[in-house]
This record gives structure tokens, sequence and C-alpha cells, in this order.
């Protein structure tokens, strides 16, 4: 049996559109208060204003270097001490999958680590752009998110070609280190999908979905 308000404490409650406004990330932050979310992950601009919006009740994640990935290091950095100083308490980042391809493995862990000095004591989600690698590269991801003191990895920004599989998330079981706990995101679409990838080993999902099928499919109303 599926236990949906298990399920929704490991939501970080999305809205990344180009087109969000202020009214619905608010609406956003409404939903993720009511029901319990891990976080709600926004885009960088509305980080002051939602943290100012909810306080201490809802932990606020934003995404840096998003969606591509290209930014310079340097870029990336100031993003995140930026978004650090409005508030966010969680960044997922996004690395330079290029980079990845020309196996330069030393650039991209120190980028990492230089991403989690500006976190400082703020959780810090690695997003690797599953779709567009080889298992090969996946696993050498997995081997260095474990080496940078990042806390998560993550699929998927849900802007490129797919989003979380079942597939990647064992992989990541698989080869990563136990310190470092995994997020699946893009593409969840039903309760089912969220309980398979937590059953799989996924400790965050990232859906703009959940809350909406936990209120279709259970007339839940905040608790």
């Amino acid at each position: 049996m599926i236990d949906i308000l298990e399920i929704l404490k490991k939501c970080d409650h999305t809205l990344l559109s180009q087109t969000a406004t202020e009214t619905e990330i608010k609406a956003l932050c409404d939903d993720g208060i009511r029901y319990h979310t891990a976080s709600v992950c926004i885009p960088a601009c509305y980080v002051a204003m939602a943290k100012k919006y909810v306080g201490d009740k809802l932990p606020i994640c934003t995404v840096i270097g998003f969606p591509n990935g290209y930014s310079t290091t340097k870029v990336k950095v100031a993003e995140t001490e930026d978004a650090i100083a409005n508030g966010a308490d969680e960044i997922d980042m996004v690395i330079n999958i290029g980079m990845l391809k020309d196996k330069r493995y030393d650039a991209i862990l120190e980028e990492i680590r230089e991403i989690k000095a500006a976190c400082g004591n703020k959780i810090l989600k690695v997003i690797i752009e599953t779709c567009l690698l080889t298992d090969d590269e996946k696993i050498k991801m997995c081997e260095i998110v474990s080496h940078s003191g990042a806390d998560y990895i993550k699929t998927s920004t849900g802007f490129s070609t797919a989003g979380a599989t079942t597939h990647d998330i064992a992989l990541f079981a698989t080869h990563v280190a136990p310190h470092v706990k995994i997020k699946a995101a893009g593409g969840i679409a039903s309760l089912n999908d969220a309980a398979e990838f937590i059953k799989l080993g996924a400790d965050r999902l990232g859906t703009s979905r959940i809350v909406k099928l936990a209120k279709a499919e259970n007339n839940i109303t905040g608790y």
C-alpha cells in the first residue's frame, strides 16, 4: 500500500517554468507547507520573496547553472552565493556535461567542491542529466559526487530529453557512496512511480505533480 504522506515528505515540490509568476510561487509554497513537502524548488529570482513568505515553515530550494550546466564555475559560485544570501536552504546545481564528455573529471570535481563551499552547511544536490549520459558516465559521476562533499546526486533537470528512470536510480544506489543521497527528478507521473523510485533508493523526488495527484486520488487537504 502506498503511503502518500511519506511520499510527500520526500518531495521537492517544484515549479521551474519560465513563465512562473510570483502568485504561482506563493501558491506552491502554500501547498508545500500544507502537505509537509521536503521543500519547494523554485527559480532563483523568487528565493528572497519565498523565504520571507514562508519563514521557517518550509525549506526553499533553487537551481544553479540551470538547465544547461555550461556557465563558468565562477558564475555558478556567484549564483550560489546570491541564492544563499537570499535565504535558499538547498541548492540543485547542473554539472558541465561537455566537461564530462571530455573526461575532464578533475575540473568537474573542483567545480562541485567550490559550489559546496559556497553553500556552507546548506544542502547541495548535483544534477548530472542522466538522459544525455552513458552508463559508464553515470557511474563516473557517482564516483565524483561521492568525493565532492555534495549531499545528493540527482538524475535530471526535467528540461532535457527525458527524466528519471528506475534503471538510473538502481544504478546510483549501486555505485554512489553511502553518505550520498539520491534524488529522482523529471517525469514522475504517478504515485506508483514515486513509490518505486523510493523503494529503489531515492531519498528525494523532484516533481510538480505529486501534490496534485495526492489531492485528486485521496482527497487529502493537509494535516
